[in-house]
C-alpha cells in the first residue's frame, strides 16, 4: 500500500558537512601553490587579491541593498573572505599564518553553514511529518473503505443466501400434499404464483 521512505545514500548525506572544509582547504593549498610559484612577498599581487576582495564585498554590500537576497549576499562576501585568505596564504613565507586563517575561515564557514542546515533539518522534518500524517491518513480511509465494501459484499451475499432459501421453501411447500394456495390467501398472506396461473 504505501512505499517506505528509503534513506539518501551515506556520501550524500556526509558530503555537504564536509563542503566547508573541503573549500577553504582547496583555497590554501591553490594559494601555497600559487606562493611557491612567485606570489611570495610580491606586492603587485597583493594588491591584485586586497582589490578583487574589496569589489567582491562591495558587490556584497549593493546586492544586500538592492535585492535583499541573503544567497547573494553570502556568495559575496563569502568570495571576498576567500580572495583575502588566498591572498595572505599566497604572499606570506611560512605556513603559520595561513594554517591559522585557515582554520579560522573553517570555523566560520561551519559556523554559517550550521544556521542554514538547521533550517534545512527543520524543513525536512515539518516535510516528513506531513507526509507521514498523509499517509496515515489515505491508510485510514483505505482502511474505512475496505471495511464498509466488505460489509456491503457480505450483506448482498446474505440477502442472496436468504432470497435462494426462501425460495427453494416454497417450491418445497407447494409440492406438499395437501397444499392449498387459497387457504393461505383467506388467512391474510401475499398471493403465491401457481403454474396454472403463470400459463393463464
Amino acid at each position: 500500500m504505501n512505499d517506505p521512505t528509503t534513506a539518501r545514500p551515506w556520501l550524500a548525506a556526509t558530503l555537504p558537512k564536509a563542503a566547508p572544509a573541503i573549500a577553504t582547504t582547496t583555497v590554501l593549498a591553490l594559494a601555497r601553490i600559487w606562493n611557491a610559484n612567485g606570489a611570495e612577498h610580491s606586492v603587485g599581487n597583493a594588491a591584485l587579491m586586497t582589490a578583487l576582495s574589496l569589489g567582491a564585498a562591495a558587490a556584497g554590500v549593493v546586492a544586500g541593498n538592492a535585492t535583499g537576497d541573503s544567497v547573494l549576499v553570502g556568495t559575496a562576501f563569502a568570495a571576498s573572505g576567500a580572495l583575502a585568505f588566498a591572498g595572505v596564504a599566497g604572499y606570506s613565507d611560512g605556513l603559520s599564518l595561513p594554517l591559522l586563517l585557515w582554520s579560522l575561515a573553517t570555523a566560520g564557514a561551519y559556523g554559517l553553514a550550521a544556521r542554514y542546515w538547521r533550517t534545512d533539518r527543520r524543513e525536512t522534518v515539518a516535510y516528513e511529518r506531513q507526509t507521514s500524517e498523509r499517509r496515515e491518513e489515505h491508510a485510514h480511509i483505505e482502511r474505512v473503505e475496505t471495511l464498509r465494501a466488505t460489509t456491503e459484499i457480505e450483506v448482498a451475499r446474505t440477502g442472496a443466501a436468504y432470497a435462494e432459501q426462501l425460495a427453494q421453501a416454497l417450491v418445497t411447500r407447494a409440492t406438499l400434499p395437501g397444499f392449498d394456495p387459497t387457504a393461505l390467501e383467506a388467512a391474510g398472506l401475499p398471493e403465491l404464483p401457481t403454474g396454472e396461473r403463470k400459463s393463464a
